[in-house]
């Protein structure tokens, strides 16, 4: 059976490898196209292209999908199955060549956190189970039939790097196992409708503006999207001396819960040990920070060399 496999990061990284392990004919492996990144602006591959390379597979690097030379090059292949883990929304014409079909790999309990980011919102919002889903493509972005899924428990202080980790390592089985089923022609799927339990939750793609903290907000939901955006792309707040503020970005807290306690939005620091946000119900303990023009550091490192207590949060 002759796969093309389609994904550019990391999180791509072991499906691709567990196909090529088990002898998988992969034909063809599609990633974005190269580059400039960094203060140098060096042109660099994706994760999916350094491992292909490593493999010798053959490599195409459409910057555009509809692009008529690149889908005669997809039908010359002859591929039987296309799989997609962590890449770009296909047009139909793509996703309906092969005579199996087309996959994907979400990172999600599909039909909940249909969408770009599915980690980030499942821990900023509180879940305690997430997994993955292999399905059929359709028209409509994460809404195919379900072939299979595998849950994963998340644990309440995992940020969304840990359970990326996870969930990165627990579908290239999934996917090898889906394979295996279409292969045998015994894979069965499930409509999505017929799962939906209540309201699905979304995960759309996170900007810079969705990142900053509110302390008027509870604790938990304050600590919840520290750890959901740690470490990347991290949340942020502000703080601010006469004229000059400074952005904080938020890598490891936790958090206690109080009753009694000073106006919202207060720091609270001894300028040796530790630093306090007081929010709604409680009080948001940082560990691990990075204020504008310095490097990431503990609270008491920052603390050896910075006067937090001559700041107060710009709001």
């Amino acid at each position: 059976m002759k796969i093309v496999f389609m994904g550019t990061p990391e999180f791509a990284v072991p499906s691709l490898d567990i196909l090529v392990q088990n002898n998988y004919d992969v034909c063809a492996v599609v990633t974005a196209t190269d580059k400039p990144a960094g203060r140098g602006q060096k042109i660099q591959y994706s994760a999916i292209k350094e491992y292909a390379l490593s493999k010798n597979l053959n490599i195409l690097q459409p910057e555009k999908l509809k692009d008529e030379h690149f889908i005669q090059t997809l039908k010359d292949l002859n591929a039987d199955l296309f799989i997609v883990v962590a890449f770009r929304m296909l047009p139909e014409i793509i996703w309906q060549m092969p005579a199996k079909g087309t996959f994907n790999l979400h990172a999600s309990l599909l039909p909940n956190y249909r969408g770009a980011a599915p980690i980030h919102h499942a821990v900023m919002n509180g879940e305690k189970e997430t997994g993955v889903t292999t399905f059929f493509l359709k028209h409509d972005i994460d809404t195919g039939d379900i072939i299979y899924q595998e849950k994963y428990a998340i644990h309440e202080k995992a940020n969304v790097g840990e359970v990326y980790e996870a969930l990165m390592h627990l579908g290239a089985p999934l996917v090898l196992k889906t394979v295996k089923a279409i292969e045998n022609n015994t894979a069965t799927t499930l409509p999505q409708t017929s799962v939906i339990e209540g309201e699905i939750k979304h995960a759309p793609k996170i900007f810079k503006e969705d990142t900053a903290l509110n302390f008027n907000q509870t604790i938990l939901s304050v600590y919840n999207k520290v750890r959901g955006l740690s470490p990347f792309p991290c949340s942020f707040f502000k703080i601010k001396k006469d004229d000059k503020i400074l952005v904080v970005k938020v890598y490891k807290a936790d958090y206690a819960l109080k009753s009694e306690l000073a106006a919202i939005n207060t720091i609270q620091t001894d300028g040796k040990s530790f630093i306090h946000i007081v929010c709604k119900d409680g009080l948001l303990n940082i560990t691990e920070l990075q204020i504008e023009g310095k490097k990431k550091m503990l609270t008491e490192d920052l603390l050896r060399g910075f006067k937090l207590s001559e700041y107060s949060i710009a709001v």
